[in-house]
């Protein structure tokens, strides 16, 4: 039997909902740029228009050391999530505040769905640090809500050839790879936090530890944070001028520029890494905002990759067509995000 269900994602800017009925109909609702999370909980609350979902599941980017997809909230599951905020500070303060909300205003069941959990069976070599065990750090991975999205949709797509050696390359203000076999998740490119892998639009990506050790020596905790989760990234390296991608695109300045030809060097090189860990490829998928809108971008990380059999029709590739490989050469796809649909899914297999 369906249920209604409410999907909450809220973030440190911006809130996203969306509203599937039992029926089958689904209602999105966007509030961007918001400055005081409440507000926006608010404008949700009047759009919903007196509409009561019977469970309301939310996007949490860490669940720490728990491997399962979704769980159900009570006191002591509220309590482990708060624990959790220096894993990852830029989402789960939005993440807890979208929970306490609903918490407050829905008597209904509350069930956190987790961005780790896709990659917890990666294979070992994936997961390990080269860093003393007994310290208890590895790896994790991100965007695992599209991720498992992605993976449930693919055969439909692609057919067997979905089960071979796929990347998805899920890039937006946050941005990862993930290298899937048999439609799981055997590596990717984010790692302890959200701040490793290639870089994003505030925030690194992975770093010389020694450059970890020197910026520690110059500023203190809460300043570090700050800097690494703010201020790097496409924002440092078009010396300031912006952090998204499209107004650098637009820019005519070389700052702009060298940010956008370094950010697609860098996912370029994360494909041919895993190319190279996985023998081959045989398909490449891209997603998040900046995957799915923008075709300079695409093209610029497809280009030098020929090697692989990845080349682009440019005619699909710049109409934005979902299929934009070009015919005889691997297929190379645009899927949407949609990590409200895995919510909607996760929230009905918790509790049917």
């Amino acid at each position: 039997m369906n249920r209604s269900v409410l999907t909450i994602n809220s973030g440190s800017s911006s809130l996203k909902a969306s509203l599937f009925s039992a029926k089958g109909t689904r209602c999105n609702f966007r509030y961007e740029h918001v400055h005081d999370q409440r507000e926006a909980f608010d404008q949700l609350l009047h759009d919903l228009a007196g509409e009561m979902p019977e469970l309301v599941g939310h996007r949490f980017v860490h669940g720490g050391e728990n491997s399962d997809p979704a769980m159900k909230v009570d006191a002591a599951e509220r309590s482990r999530l708060e624990q959790l905020i220096h894993l990852a500070p830029l989402h789960l303060p939005g993440n807890l505040l979208g929970l306490d909300l609903c918490l407050q205003h829905f008597n209904t069941p509350q069930i956190v769905c987790f961005d780790t959990a896709f990659h917890a069976a990666m294979p070992e070599l994936a997961k390990r640090l080269p860093i003393p065990n007994e310290l208890g750090l590895h790896r994790f991975g991100f965007h695992g809500l599209n991720y498992a999205y992605i993976a449930e949709i693919l055969e439909g797509i692609l057919g067997d050839v979905a089960y071979k050696k796929i990347i998805v390359a899920h890039l937006g203000s946050g941005a990862s790879l993930c290298l899937m076999e048999n439609l799981k998740s055997v590596d990717t490119t984010m790692g302890y936090t959200p701040a490793g892998g290639i870089p994003m639009g505030t925030r690194s990506g992975d770093l010389d530890p020694g450059v970890m050790l020197e910026l520690a020596k110059r500023y203190d905790p809460e300043q570090l944070s700050d800097v690494v989760f703010h201020k790097m990234g496409l924002m440092a390296l078009s010396a300031g001028e912006s952090s998204e991608m499209n107004e650098l695109l637009s820019s005519n300045s070389e700052n702009a520029q060298f940010a956008v030809d370094y950010f697609c060097r860098q996912v370029r090189a994360a494909i041919g890494g895993f190319a190279a860990k996985a023998g081959g490829i045989d398909a490449l998928v891209f997603t998040g905002g900046i995957g799915e809108h923008s075709a300079e971008v695409r093209e610029k990380i497809c280009d030098p990759l020929a090697f692989l059999g990845i080349t682009l029709d440019n005619t699909a590739n710049h109409s934005g067509m979902n299929e934009i490989g070009l015919a005889g050469h691997k297929p190379v796809l645009i899927v949407p995000a949609d990590e409200e649909v895995m919510i909607r899914n996760l929230c009905l297999s918790v509790c049917p």
